[in-house]
C-alpha cells in the first residue's frame, strides 16, 4: 500500500477560498505534485512558450481591437492611426504581427518534438489529435486576420485563398460567395473575418486547456519514450520523474528569458523580418484594380500554397490541388495509427525512420521557400518532388516502421 504523503489542507483565508474554488488542489495536481520525466531537455521549452505567445496574442489583439475599424473605407487608415497616433500603438501592432510568426515557429518546433519522441503513440492518440485541431484553429485565426490590415497583399492574398472554395465541384461558386458574404472581397467580408479573428483565439485557449488536461492524464513523454509511471518507489512516486514545480517552472523561465530576448530583438530592430513577417505591398492600401506582381501568403502558409501550385489543374479546375493542400494537414490525424514501430522514440528507431523524418523536415522547409517564390517551371517541378516526399513520410510509415530493426529500449530513462 502506498505511503504517499498527503499535503495538509490550507487554513485561514486561503482555506476558506480553496473550499469554494480548489485552486490549491489544482496547483498541487498539475504543478507541485505532477511528476514529469527528469530527462526532458531543450525540446521541453516549446510547450510552455506556446502558451506564453498565445496569451501575448490575445492581450495585444484586444488592445488593437480598441482602435481598429473593421470597415473597407477605414481599416487601413485605422492601422496607420494605431501606428502613428495611439500611445505605444506601434509597439503593440509589431508585437502582434511578430507574435503571429513566432507562434507558428514555436508550434512547428513543438510538433517536431512530438515526431521525434513519438508523442502521438498509445496512449497519447487523443492528445496528438487535439494538438492538430489547435494547429488548424491557429491557421484559421491567422487566415481571418490576414485580411484585416486591408493592404495590397492582405486583400489579394485573401482573394486567392477564398477563391479556392470555388474549385469545389458543384457547390464551389455558392460556397465562395457564402465565405465572402458577397460576390467579391468587400466590407462584409472584412467585418465577418474580424469577428472570427477575435472569437477563435478564445476557442483556441479552450483547446489548449483540453490539451493540457489530456497531457496530465497520460503523462509527458521524454527522449527515451519510456513511461515513467511504470516504475514507482514505495511512496508511489515515479523513480524517473521529478515534480514539475519547481524544477521545470524554473527551467521554463530560463527558456522564456531567452525567447523574449530574441522576440524583442525582432520587434525593435526588424519587425518586418525582411518582408517575410510583414510584406512590403501590405504597407499600401488595398486596390481592387491593381494586382501585385507576385501574390503569396504569409510564410507559415507557404508549404501548403506550394503544394497547391504543384498539382496541375484537371479540366481547368484547381480542386485536385485543394484536396492535396488540405490532405497534407488532415493526414496528421492518422499518424498514431500509421506508425507500426515497437518503440516510441526516434532515439531507438531504425535508420529508415530517421531518414524519412529528415526528408520530411527538408521537404517542409523547401516547400515553404518555394511558396514564397514566383511561379516558374523549375519551382513547380521542385514543389512536386518535395510534395511527394512530404506525403511519403506518412503513407509509407506503416511499411518502413514495421520492417526496420530497432534498438533495445532501456528500462530506465537516460541522462
Amino acid at each position: 500500500m502506498s505511503t504517499e504523503s498527503i499535503q495538509p489542507a490550507p487554513t485561514g483565508a486561503l482555506g476558506w477560498f480553496d473550499k469554494r474554488l480548489p485552486v490549491v488542489r489544482v496547483w498541487n495536481e498539475h504543478f507541485a505534485e505532477y511528476y514529469a520525466p527528469k530527462n526532458m531537455g531543450f525540446w521541453s521549452f516549446f510547450g510552455s512558450l506556446a502558451i506564453v505567445v498565445l496569451v501575448l496574442q490575445i492581450v495585444t489583439g484586444i488592445w488593437l481591437a480598441m482602435a481598429y475599424k473593421p470597415s473597407a473605407a477605414d481599416a487601413f487608415a485605422s492601422v496607420e492611426y494605431i501606428m502613428r497616433d495611439v500611445n505605444w500603438g506601434w509597439l503593440i501592432r509589431y508585437m502582434h504581427s511578430t507574435g503571429a510568426s513566432f507562434f507558428f515557429i514555436v508550434i512547428y518546433l513543438h510538433m517536431f518534438r512530438g515526431l521525434m519522441w513519438g508523442s502521438y503513440k498509445k496512449p497519447r492518440e487523443l492528445l496528438w489529435m487535439i494538438g492538430v485541431v489547435i494547429y488548424l484553429a491557429m491557421m484559421a485565426t491567422a487566415f481571418f486576420g490576414y485580411l484585416l490590415p486591408w493592404g495590397q497583399m492582405s486583400y489579394w492574398g485573401a482573394q486567392v485563398i477564398v477563391n479556392l472554395f470555388a474549385a469545389v465541384p458543384g457547390i464551389g461558386p455558392d460556397l465562395s460567395v457564402w465565405v465572402r458574404g458577397d460576390y467579391v472581397i468587400s466590407d462584409v467580408t472584412l467585418n465577418r473575418f474580424f469577428a472570427f479573428h477575435f472569437l477563435i483565439p478564445f476557442v483556441l485557449a479552450g483547446l489548449v486547456f483540453l490539451h493540457i488536461v489530456a497531457l496530465h492524464r497520460v503523462g509527458s513523454t521524454n527522449p527515451d519514450g519510456i513511461e515513467i509511471k511504470a516504475k514507482k518507489d514505495e511512496n508511489g512516486k515515479p523513480l524517473d520523474g521529478i515534480p514539475f514545480h519547481p524544477y521545470y517552472t524554473v527551467k521554463d523561465l530560463v527558456g522564456l528569458a531567452a525567447f523574449l530576448a530574441i522576440f524583442s530583438a525582432v520587434v525593435f530592430f526588424m519587425p518586418d523580418f525582411g518582408g517575410i513577417f510583414l510584406e512590403p505591398p501590405n504597407f499600401q492600401p488595398a486596390n481592387p484594380l491593381k494586382t501585385p506582381e507576385h501574390i503569396a501568403p504569409v510564410w507559415y502558409f507557404t508549404p501548403y500554397y506550394a503544394m497547391l501550385r504543384a498539382v496541375p489543374p484537371i479540366g481547368g479546375s484547381q480542386f485536385p490541388g485543394v484536396v492535396v493542400m488540405f490532405g497534407a494537414i488532415g493526414i496528421m490525424f492518422l499518424l498514431p495509427w500509421l506508425d507500426r514501430s515497437k518503440v516510441r522514440s526516434m532515439r531507438y528507431k531504425g535508420a529508415l525512420s530517421k531518414a524519412f523524418l529528415a526528408a520530411f523536415v527538408v521537404s517542409f522547409v523547401v516547400l515553404a521557400y518555394l511558396g514564397l517564390q514566383p511561379s516558374s517551371d523549375l519551382a513547380t517541378m521542385m514543389a512536386r518532388v518535395f510534395t511527394i516526399i512530404y506525403f511519403a513520410y506518412f503513407l509509407l510509415m506503416p511499411i518502413y516502421t514495421k520492417l526496420e530493426t530497432t534498438k533495445p529500449v532501456p528500462e530506465r530513462v537516460t541522462s
